[in-house]
């Protein structure tokens, strides 16, 4: 039996609507943080904080996920693969890679691998396509990619081989997000596949802690929060609403304007998380940081001057894992 794929947007401009919500996904994502930090120097280890994270997101967003297998009995046959690799692809393999890496490098050299995921999605579909991108896209690429090397300060930072292929692999991660992200619709509505991900995502998360492979400890001991002490089910709670709304901003985002837009979009989270750190941890920017940021501006809105539409500056349409295409078997 085939799955019908959502129809795919059609030349045109790209919506105004989708680079908000975009935005205000990576604006979201990126209080995450901060508010964890808090969490993490407190005794709680890092498994703990993300299952918590993402079961709390997930507990959120499940209404949508009920009422698609309710109008839907057979939703989990025909995108159950879909909702298992999105739950250890995007939401578990990125963080699990990123944070492994932070412990073999320094945090501004991983960032600056992880953030190369809207070049690999360039290099990708000039692979796929055998059509490159225009002159601005290039150029916008550059130029972002210039202002997260100065956003990151990464001067003085040393390499190392395995930390380097962890983060370049949470790299992929965030492709595949992109990428499965833009190929939701009717027919796989974007919040059942962000609230799936996630469940499954926590219980992986949980699986791995139970084997030993990540360690899981928790302290009731309270936390400084924005000058407070507050109990840490207050950052807990706070972070996990922050991930679904992120999640469910973001995933309904990425049709409208492209996997690729999105991407660079998604690079603002690094502006914003710098923004958080200062306003909420003291950690003032420096003024080169400033200038990256510029310049990460600057990329993001040579890639939108693109005049093609978002099924032109995205990845080629292919089936999500466990789908068919329209007319095959």
């Amino acid at each position: 039996m085939s799955v019908q794929l959502p129809a795919r947007p059609t030349r045109g401009a790209v919506p105004p609507s989708g680079l908000v919500l975009a935005v205000a996904s990576a604006l979201t994502f990126s209080v995450s943080g901060p508010i964890a930090k808090p969490l993490l120097e407190g005794g709680w280890s890092l498994a703990a904080v993300l299952a918590i994270r993402m079961g709390v997101a997930g507990l959120v967003l499940s209404p949508a996920l009920v009422r698609t297998l309710i109008r839907r009995p057979d939703f989990l046959r025909a995108h159950g693969v879909s909702l298992l690799a999105f739950g250890l692809i995007p939401v578990v393999g990125c963080q699990v890679f990123y944070f492994s890496a932070l412990q073999r490098m320094p945090v501004g050299i991983a960032l600056l691998i992880q953030y190369l995921a809207p070049v690999m999605l360039v290099l990708f579909v000039w692979a796929r396509t055998r059509r490159a991108p225009s002159r601005v896209v290039l150029i916008g690429s550059v130029v972002a990619m210039v202002g997260l090397v100065l956003v990151v300060d990464v001067a003085g930072a040393r390499f190392d081989l395995l930390g380097t292929a962890f983060a370049l692999l949470a790299a992929v991660c965030a492709c595949v997000y992109f990428v499965m992200s833009e190929r939701t619709g009717d027919d796989l509505p974007p919040l059942s596949l962000a609230a799936g991900g996630l469940l499954i995502g926590t219980v992986t998360i949980l699986l791995l802690a139970a084997g030993g492979i990540l360690p899981l400890s928790v302290s009731d001991a309270p936390v400084e929060l924005l000058g407070m002490t507050v109990s840490p089910l207050v950052p807990l709670v706070l972070v996990g609403l922050c991930t679904a709304t992120g999640y469910a901003l973001g995933i309904v985002a990425v049709p409208r304007i492209g996997s690729r837009l999105a991407s660079f979009v998604g690079l603002s989270e690094v502006l914003f998380a710098l923004s958080f750190a200062w306003l909420l941890l003291g950690e003032a920017p420096a003024v080169v940081q400033f200038v990256g940021g510029a310049l990460i501006l600057a990329g993001v809105v040579l890639v939108r001057a693109e005049e093609r539409a978002p099924v032109d500056v995205s990845s080629p349409a292919e089936p999500l894992p466990g789908e068919v295409a329209p007319g095959t078997r």
